[in-house]
């Protein structure tokens, strides 16, 4: 069958710029060229030929498919105590991905979404984790280096790697995006967004995804509405094959200025251009979306390093949600500060297709412990990326599930769209949200 994946423990050969000079001193200083010593965070090299389009989840082409090849970074303990890392990962990955394979073959409908979306990569990130824990509590016994503790999987975002876009950057030194702050739990719900020329933003309990102008009209004359996302794909006002902006921009602009006025936020998906053009509050992306605005931007809009139009936005001051399905997407998102991760499904539901199943309250405190301490994107005393969750989430019940269980932040599509009374329903899912 020959090998379908290869990832190279350490970082020795991640190449550096020759115009920095700093680091260049000190790897000459230090006489050889480890990497992760000098740049302060530890990396491993990806790179795999498994078909992800057609086997894993069935999306489009992802900044973590590992066809193209790619860094998985985490912190750097500098520790003696590392006897034991090479197997330790091996066992890991294989561990992984027999939990992977456990969950679609033999629980079927009850698997877990992330853990039945388990493929090599997402397999490599968990081991990474697991390895990097056991370095950090490493502990000498007896003579010569101690060996790496074991620990568990996926439990603390102190160890979860990123994939960087930029793999000489450390996270700690990554430019967030427009910080977002997680509401303090117990605080009474703020209806008037007038943090608008604050350093922070305060993220809302909720976040209508419409595709029309006239139910964001009625939206922003809703109490408890902050945050309103606008989705326009198929058979929407404007067509997302639309060549050019001629029909999306005049929308979003209305948007726009229907949301300034009501002091709302506006959270453009997907069409990144024509967001920084109306000057809206903030993009979300998904991951196929996300990696055409790395890898395709809009050449008006480029940025002359790698990063495309996902530098554009963040230049542009706008904050920006990624969507994550996986522990591979995660990491992706991770690598990137955004302003929120979002998570979903959670529970089975009919208004979006995302080729993963549901991911159940398990995941969602899961990711919650992964988004724990994550650096760059929050402040304000805390330093947690928001968490929001989409998917059935459309009566209060579930909505108080989602929130014990970590979220702070729920999209939903289904719920505004068929409700025959706008205020009761956005009502009922903000006070299980309290």
């Amino acid at each position: 069958m020959g090998v379908k994946a290869v990832i190279i423990k350490g970082g020795y050969t991640l190449h550096l710029d020759e115009d920095d000079q700093n680091k260049q001193n000190t790897l000459s200083s230090r006489g050889n060229n480890d990497v992760n010593r000098v740049i302060g965070h530890a990396q491993d090299y990806f790179l795999s030929k498994e078909d992800l389009n057609a086997k894993a989840c069935k999306v489009g082409d992802r900044m973590c498919d590992g066809s193209r090849g790619l860094w998985l970074g985490s912190s750097f303990y500098d520790s003696a105590n590392t006897h034991g890392t090479g197997c330790t990962l091996s066992s890991a990955i294989a561990s992984a991905l027999a939990i992977g394979h456990w969950q679609r073959q033999i629980a079927g409908n009850a698997g877990g979404g992330a853990a039945m979306a388990i493929r090599t990569i997402d397999a490599c990130c968990i081991a990474k984790e697991y390895v990097t824990a056991g370095v950090a509590r490493g502990m000498q016994l007896g003579n010569g280096p101690g060996p790496v503790v074991h620990t568990s999987f996926a439990n603390s975002n102190r160890y979860f790697p990123s994939i960087p876009i930029d793999p000489s950057i450390p996270n700690m030194r990554v430019k967030p995006f427009l910080p977002m702050r997680r509401k303090k739990r117990g605080i009474a719900f703020l209806t008037d967004n007038t943090e608008r020329g604050a350093e922070v933003h305060t993220i809302g309990n909720i976040i209508p995804i419409v595709d029309d102008i006239q139910l964001v009209e009625r939206l922003c004359q809703t109490p408890g509405i902050t945050d309103i996302q606008l989705r326009m794909k198929n058979n929407t006002t404007a067509t997302a094959n639309s060549n050019d902006n001629e029909e999306i921009l005049p929308v979003i602009k209305r948007c726009q200025a229907i949301c300034t006025k009501a002091r709302v936020r506006l959270w453009i998906n997907d069409y990144w251009n024509e967001a920084i053009q109306a000057g809206c509050f903030g993009v979300h992306l998904g991951q196929e979306d996300l990696a055409r605005c790395i890898l395709n931007p809009e050449d008006d809009l480029q940025d002359s390093t790698s990063g495309g139009g996902l530098y554009a936005i963040r230049d542009a001051g706008l904050a920006l949600g990624i969507s994550t399905h996986s522990y591979a997407e995660l990491s992706v998102a991770l690598g990137l500060a955004p302003s929120y991760v979002s998570l979903g499904p959670i529970y089975p539901t009919s208004s979006k297709d995302v080729g993963f199943g549901p991911q159940g309250v398990e995941t969602v405190e899961t990711w919650r412990k992964l988004l724990g301490d994550a650096k760059g994107a929050c402040s304000g005393g805390d330093d947690d990326i928001p968490l929001v969750v989409i998917g059935g989430i459309g009566d209060r019940e579930k909505a108080g599930e989602v929130w014990r269980a970590g979220a702070d932040c729920i999209a939903v599509i289904g719920a505004v769209k068929r409700a025959d009374n706008l205020e009761d329903v956005v009502r009922n899912l903000t006070l299980a949200m309290e």
